[in-house]
């Protein structure tokens, strides 16, 4: 086969992403994450919209570790916020925590307070991800997915990770927190720009 040790690094610390990008893509790929290097830096994240994000972290990590990344930006996109938390999804509370829990708890908390009051036809939101594929020396491919639904007025359910417990999901009836992996993969952001990025990936591999 073609390319068959095509090395492919995922942009993340995150092993549940690096798996879920796995399964997802597939191909003829060995597939890497951050914790594989052990002396890259850190790429700032402070681009103003998600696609700028994803460019800057596929490109800067593909250069430091010479080989083609894959890197993504999402996050919650609230209307009656004006677009916030947008690009500040993973930080909206202000604070660095350790604890990945206790942050997103901060953050969904947070999400709440403001919404205090707002009626239920007016908590639209929607969650973006985009996708960005580089070689060190430019962007190969990219994807975006969304997610539309509302802001519920309490946490409910206990899957998933950062908001997913007050993202409802009107056509389930249910929060993203409530669903399964595989649900959530079928419907999700992240699901949605990975299953645009796969066929770009698979003739990429195959042209290369």
């Amino acid at each position: 086969m073609h390319n068959k040790e095509r090395k492919i690094l995922v942009a993340s610390t995150n092993p549940g992403k690096v798996a879920e990008l796995r399964a997802m893509l597939g191909g003829d790929v060995e597939w890497l994450g951050l914790s594989d290097f052990s002396d890259i830096a850190e790429i700032a994240e402070d681009g103003t919209t998600f696609t700028e994000n994803a460019r800057r972290k596929a490109l800067g990590y593909a250069k430091a570790a010479s080989c083609w990344t894959i890197a993504d930006d999402s996050g919650l996109v609230i209307n009656v916020l004006g677009g916030e938390p947008g690009v500040k999804s993973a930080r909206f509370c202000g604070e660095k925590e350790a604890d990945r829990k206790t942050l997103d708890h901060k953050n969904t908390a947070k999400v709440l307070k403001l919404l205090e009051g707002v009626p239920k036809e007016e908590r639209t939101a929607r969650f973006i991800c985009c996708l960005s594929l580089a070689s060190p020396e430019k962007i190969l491919v990219e994807a975006e997915g969304e997610l539309e639904g509302l802001i519920a007025e309490r946490e409910i359910g206990e899957n998933g990770f950062g908001y997913d417990p007050i993202f409802f999901v009107p056509g389930l009836k249910r929060t993203v927190a409530q669903l399964t992996a595989e649900e959530k993969n079928a419907i999700s952001h992240r699901g949605n720009a990975i299953r645009k990025l796969k066929p770009l990936l698979e003739k990429l591999l195959r042209t290369t």
